[in-house]
């Protein structure tokens, strides 16, 4: 047995749950006004593996994301995650499936500037229901925040702000991880460092779909996945992914 495979049967052995779309298409408007932000869209992700999905502004990334974790839904098509097929479900119960099984991690934080990055991680646990408060020392510690968890947001630089992020969506233990444009608003530094918080969780069992328009940041995925006018275009295996520490752009 290779490494390459051993590797792969040890991620998947720890994981939860991947994501299958099936047929997905979403449209906005109607008659000439409409916009097709996505068609027949096929695309399985597998716990434990990372995917970057690379597109121009407008070419249905975004649209993709939030479809793939219930924050949008779609009029056709098939979305599974963990198993469970949520393409049919209601609203509310969608909003706890989402609370159960996704995280987000977003280009502007989003971080709650009146509470410290630990409030900002305990918050999600105490809205939820979901989490051990007790787990949010090691959160910080893990995105390399240990000493900062008394600090409000403004305190923190952006790349520093973006951890807190990720320690949040990870707070749940999600079975899934997406984020959009994670590495935007970071110079490339900071980007290294999220980029490899991103690529750890994907090898820790969770399957990690990341929104990018940045090749550079790609190239640390197990695959790269390119859209164009709502349409996925190619789907490309990455045999050796780049380690986030040595991206540059």
């Amino acid at each position: 047995m290779s490494d390459n495979t051993k590797k792969h049967r040890s991620r998947t052995d720890r994981a939860r749950g991947g994501i299958q779309l099936s047929g997905v298409s979403k449209t906005y408007g109607v008659g000439e006004a409409a916009v097709h932000a996505l068609t027949d869209i096929d695309l399985d992700i597998a716990p434990g593996e990372l995917v970057a999905v690379l597109g121009a502004s407008g070419s249905g990334k975004t649209t993709l994301l939030n479809i793939a974790g219930g924050i949008e839904s779609a009029d056709s098509g098939s979305i599974v995650i963990a198993g469970q097929d949520i393409s049919g479900i209601k609203p509310a119960a969608l909003g706890d499936f989402r609370r159960d099984h996704v995280g987000f991690v977003f280009q502007f934080f989003n971080l709650i500037p009146s509470l410290t990055a630990r409030e900002n991680v305990e918050v999600i646990i105490e809205l939820t229901g979901r989490g051990d408060r007790r787990r949010v020392p090691e959160l910080l510690s893990a995105v390399g925040l240990a000493d900062r968890g008394d600090h409000f947001p403004a305190q923190l630089s952006g790349g520093q702000q973006q951890r807190v992020s990720i320690a949040r969506a990870l707070a749940t233990d999600p079975d899934l991880l997406l984020a959009d444009e994670p590495t935007g608003a970071l110079d490339v530094a900071t980007g290294r460092e999220v980029l490899a918080l991103l690529q750890q969780t994907s090898r820790d069992g969770r399957g990690v779909v990341m929104v990018t328009h940045n090749e550079a940041a790609a190239a640390i995925a197990d695959r790269v996945v390119r859209m164009r006018d709502g349409q996925v275009i190619a789907c490309e295996t990455n045999a050796s992914p780049v380690d986030a520490a040595t991206v540059r752009w």
